[in-house]
């Protein structure tokens, strides 16, 4: 497995690091941001709950097998402790499929570990209509 960084900065940067590898379809750095338990989830949109580093890892390898997605976050809000930061964004999604932009929304859930904050749970789903809009100051990820 990749070694990334120690991120003690914030769930913030891994949350940055996990877009930027989705974009690069980089499926070693993707997989090196999750946390080493093997109690992690991820669930893409319209599919089924996967656990561990095994099916989590097959299922990027196969959506990026023909390159990056390109997906940009934004109207970050998250709740924070100590040990826990759990983030909601939306993902809006360009696809050569289609001339208009799609939007999803994702729940990422970062746990403090020894090697830093990681990701434990990855949730994703599309969001019907068009893309909300923003309704606090400050709610943008990049």
């Amino acid at each position: 497995m990749k070694q990334v960084k120690q991120m003690n900065g914030s769930a913030a940067e891994v949350e940055a690091a996990f877009y930027e590898a989705l974009n690069r379809a980089d499926v070693e750095t993707l997989m090196a941001l999750f946390a080493e338990d093997e109690e992690i989830i991820c669930v893409h949109p319209g599919g089924p709950r996967l656990h561990g580093h095994a099916a989590i890892q097959q299922s990027w390898e196969a959506i990026l097998e023909k390159g990056g997605l390109q997906i940009r976050p934004s109207q970050l809000y998250e709740t924070n402790n100590l040990m826990c930061s759990v983030h909601t964004v939306v993902e809006g999604v360009t696809s050569t499929a289609s001339a208009e932009p799609a939007h999803l929304v994702a729940t990422n859930v970062y746990m403090k570990t020894p090697q830093g904050w990681r990701m434990v749970l990855h949730h994703v789903s599309v969001a019907p209509g068009p893309v909300p809009s923003v309704h606090h100051a400050g709610s943008s990820l990049h």
